[in-house]
């Protein structure tokens, strides 16, 4: 993320900010949590991404002279003033990206003067929400395919900055590579990618068509064989490109039974090493359908960057204690029904039986216990006094969500409607669990 980042807000947090340096009371520490009091409906776990971006988006929130002169008439000249010096200062704590998650986890926790943290709520909360919801997507696509490799295939379905997220997110959750450039170029995602119809198209035949992608691209490249008839195009391919040709995809019609003939036609011509990719608006049902089918990767675009049906987590930013008149922090918490939370900072263990899998998702209050053996702490130090500290290549998180999700009971692998696969045990500052 390039520039200033202050304007990815929302206007009540700058006029809370202004009655708060009226009041006297903007300088008060506290600390904000970003969590889920759910997952989407019948998802089985939820999967973190989009931390690396959020550190980045914290560096940038800086409001320059563009910025402050945006914020004329919406909020007062002491406020601008203040705003034109503003520097995050404090500590954030947070889950490691890819960790898996589940409803009441603080994959977030940060501690600030109510002024500097509050501003941060919006964009936090936009990356969050958008990079998880692709990640989990995600994490369900890459466990169904198994072995096989997936491919990010979904700029053209969606904003073209939430296209670069949504193929660092799904790297992170397991996919091999992505259709999108920039996303090769911020991330280094790796990338791929041959030809679509319109290249077949504008040849004057199917087989002028073949030769120049294999004359530019070479034998291994990958033939997209579904613009006319399928068959004919794989002995057009093996025909040009010889028996070593690297792969052809199917992009339409029904794909098990394409994938059976394309595989014994490809046999029969003794192309036995050319792979079969399908792709077609994929999502995770899809993939698992086609285990059996002699599919060798899978090209996902629509449903991957749109969440599969979950574009979403519905993770929110609340305020779980304040400076108290006696200088201590103090609970505070919404006590709403149905949005109610919990206060008091938080800590976070990972409980792991005798067998290696996650027993539960243990979130306390108070002094932090030793995780201890049978337990492992979730939450890592992202910034300290406003710096940075927390950053890591994104193979970190790659590693930690393929181990993070290992871990998870074997529930976890079910494509079947169901709640979470760990409970959430909260235990207060006096050791009651409350469920």
């Amino acid at each position: 993320m390039t520039g200033s980042t202050a304007l990815l807000t929302d206007h009540y947090e700058l006029t809370m900010l202004q009655a708060a340096l009226a009041a006297g009371t903007a300088e008060r520490r506290c600390v904000f949590e970003l969590f889920s009091r759910s997952l989407p409906d019948g998802r089985r776990y939820g999967v973190l991404a989009g931390v690396g971006r959020a550190l980045d988006a914290l560096e940038s929130f800086r409001f320059d002279e563009e910025s402050l002169a945006a914020l004329d008439g919406v909020v007062d000249d002491r406020t601008l003033t203040w705003l034109a010096s503003y520097r995050f200062s404090g500590d954030v704590h947070g889950y490691g990206e890819g960790e898996t998650y589940f409803p009441g986890s603080p994959l977030l926790v940060v501690e600030s003067s109510f002024a500097e943290a509050v501003l941060l709520e919006t964009v936090l909360l936009s990356i969050y929400n958008h990079d998880s919801a692709i990640a989990a997507a995600a994490s369900r696509m890459t466990r169904a395919a198994g072995a096989r490799p997936c491919i990010e295939m979904g700029s053209r379905r969606t904003h073209e900055e939430a296209a670069v997220a949504a193929a660092r997110a799904a790297y992170v959750a397991g996919f091999e590579a992505t259709s999108n450039l920039a996303a090769r170029h911020r991330w280094g995602v790796p990338s791929t990618g041959t030809s679509a119809h319109s290249f077949t198209l504008l040849h004057d035949s199917e087989s002028d068509a073949f030769r120049a992608q294999v004359d530019s691209l070479g034998v291994g490249t990958t033939l997209l064989v579904d613009t006319y008839d399928v068959a004919e195009a794989v002995r057009l391919g093996v025909e040009v490109a010889g028996p070593g040709l690297g792969a052809v995809r199917l992009d339409s019609g029904d794909l098990a039974v394409l994938a059976h003939q394309v595989r014994a036609q490809l046999d029969s011509l003794d192309a036995h090493e050319t792979r079969i990719v399908v792709t077609s608006d994929l999502d995770e049902y899809a993939i698992a359908s086609l285990a059996a089918a002699p599919v060798d990767g899978y090209g996902v675009g629509t449903q991957l960057v749109t969440g599969s049906g979950h574009p979403t987590c519905g993770m929110v930013y609340k305020l779980v204690a304040r400076e108290g008149g006696d200088g201590r922090l103090e609970p505070v918490a919404k006590r709403s029904s149905k949005k109610a939370s919990y206060g008091g900072r938080k800590w976070a263990h990972r409980r792991i039986g005798a067998d290696g899998l996650a027993e539960a998702e243990v979130v306390g209050t108070g002094e932090a216990p030793a995780p201890g053996e049978g337990a492992r702490d979730l939450l890592r130090e992202l910034v300290r006094g406003g710096e940075v500290v927390g950053r890591e290549p994104l193979a970190d998180a790659r590693a930690r969500h393929h181990a993070s999700r290992e871990e998870l009971p074997l529930a976890a692998q079910s494509l079947g409607r169901g709640g979470p696969v760990l409970p959430t045990e909260r235990v207060d500052a006096a050791s009651t669990v409350r469920g």
